[in-house]
């Protein structure tokens, strides 16, 4: 018999430590090359430190409201069934791995100023809707990361299992008290750090709806050192103090979150008694409504606009459309090979480095390391592959990590028992209880992937151009209306990656 709950030796986590000194190996790599080639760090003046004021005190109400909004979203549609449910949560989830450049475009056509929103305001004599500033960028934040909380958070509650709603049924137990508030303890505080550290980095938000000084985040700093004042002493700085609050952050939150879940259970899919009746149907219908309606009225802006230009695309995009594809499905491989052995809470704080670091400084620093070795443009495609990869690794992880220690809890001394070791576990065991997890965490990664608009921005040349790189490339020609069919393809081909694999996971899981 095993003597212990959680039989380590059994279950394959000893090179985790391995996994994680390699993933932050490939993270801070890149930021010592571009200190060393500043040549040395710089100092910081009363502009940055706002910058990182404003930063913070967005970061923190954006991930909050995010995950305020998303626990009433998630909690509707855990416990509601109806025609299309699944479809919808697919959509739902669209927001979040649309390029940015992209979503702004949407979100303009909704609240800009000759947008929807301030054309009906305008008709009923109120007054009109600034989107530019802090409000704006808080917006748009919580526009893109209220599906991945929802998300996040729907995996909890999913993962409670079905007997123990029928047990509290039976008992006329408070469901909240008993089941749900306890897994909110567990998962909420992780998805507001991942959140949050998403905010610490934003740049193309504060970029185009930050509106002025006062709604500069530190990643726009960064590359306001790059591109106007090419001080890379400066960048490198901002980069360490946005790594440092990205890292500090995470470890504080994340040790907040209880690993330990609601034992096993059947496996079987029932219907929920709490939200059946006529109070709770309404309640979960409107908040339902709310999210489909904030977050499907840009989307639906995007195809509206987009469906004439996709007759007038060039060749070149469609050919960017495939490598994008390919590249995608790459870092989707390359993710998950890193994610499972990572999916500790240790290899968790080390993935955490791909997305608290800068894109900018991370794809520089990439940069000055591959010039000497070859021409830049070569490697395009294999380093945006590599990077898009550490960037998608938190959210993976965050997806990933509570299932598996809820397998490992449930079923390790079992496992022991049986003498169920190596391989044979992860098939037996555990890969089962994560299908549903791993489809969402490799929908999520392939689309992210493929609205990527980072390194291969300072990488490729026409040979090798992704469709984000080539719809921008439409954009700065004044091609607009094939750059719309571009964003309607780029959208597509996005949601279609996701919702195959998410798909793939939800089958028979």
């Amino acid at each position: 018999m095993a003597q212990r709950a959680l039989p380590l030796s059994s279950l394959p986590r000893s090179g985790a430590g391995l996994w994680a000194l390699l993933v932050a190996g490939l993270v801070i790599g890149p930021v010592t090359a571009v200190i060393w080639r500043a040549g040395g760090l710089g100092a910081l003046g009363p502009a940055d430190f706002d910058a990182l004021w404003f930063t913070l005190w967005q970061a923190a109400v954006s991930a909050g409201l995010s995950v305020a909004l998303a626990v009433p979203v998630a909690r509707a549609l855990s416990r509601q069934r109806f025609p299309g449910r699944g479809a919808l949560i697919a959509l739902l989830g669209a927001p979040f791995i649309l390029p940015v450049i992209v979503a702004v475009l949407g979100l303009l056509a909704v609240f800009g100023g000759n947008g929807l929103v301030n054309q009906l305001t305008g008709a009923l004599g109120l007054p009109r809707i600034d989107i530019y500033g802090y409000h704006g960028v808080i917006l748009a934040h919580v526009f893109f990361n209220l599906p991945l909380a929802t998300r996040l958070i729907l995996q909890g509650w999913l993962a409670i299992p079905a007997e123990r709603f029928r047990l509290a049924a039976s008992l006329g137990a408070p469901v909240g008290r008993l089941l749900e508030r306890p897994m909110l303890r567990r998962i909420a505080p992780g998805a507001f750090a991942v959140i949050f550290v998403i905010c610490l980095t934003s740049f193309a938000v504060a970029l185009t709806l930050g509106g002025g000084p006062r709604a500069t985040t530190v990643e726009l700093a960064i590359y306001q050192a790059f591109k106007f004042d090419f001080d890379l002493a400066k960048a490198a700085t901002l980069a360490l103090v946005q790594l440092a609050l990205g890292i500090g952050s995470a470890l504080a939150l994340l040790l907040l979150s209880p690993p330990d879940g609601f034992g096993a259970g059947l496996d079987r899919l029932q219907a929920r008694w709490d939200g059946r009746s006529r109070p709770a149907g309404l309640c979960d219908a409107l908040w339902i409504g709310f999210a489909a309606l904030f977050l499907l009225t840009p989307l639906a802006m995007i195809v509206l606009a987009g469906l004439p230009g996709l007759m007038v695309l060039p060749v070149e995009t469609w050919q960017a459309a495939l490598r994008s594809v390919s590249v995608a499905l790459g870092a989707t491989a390359l993710t998950l090979v890193l994610a499972l052995p990572l999916a500790t809470r240790a290899g968790e704080l080390a993935g955490l480095l791909g997305v608290a670091v800068s894109g900018l400084v991370l794809g520089t620093g990439l940069f000055l390391i591959v010039q000497p070795l070859m021409r830049p443009a070569e490697a395009a495609l294999p380093v945006t592959l590599l990077v898009n990869a550490l960037m998608a690794l938190p959210f993976v992880l965050r997806i990933l990590r509570p299932e598996l220690d809820a397998a490992r809890a449930d079923f390790g001394r079992l496992a022991a028992t049986l003498g169920i070791t190596g391989f044979a576990l992860w098939r037996i065991v555990l890969l089962p209880r994560l299908r549903r997890p791993l489809g969402f965490a490799a929908g999520l990664t392939a689309a992210l992937s493929m609205g990527d608009l980072g390194v291969i921005a300072l990488f490729a040349d026409g040979e090798h151009a992704t469709l984000p790189l080539q719809l921008y490339r439409l954009m700065a020609a004044y091609r607009m209306e094939a750059a719309q069919g571009a964003a309607l393809l780029l959208l597509t081909l996005s949601l279609g990656l996701f919702w195959l694999f998410d798909k793939g996971g939800r089958a028979n899981a």
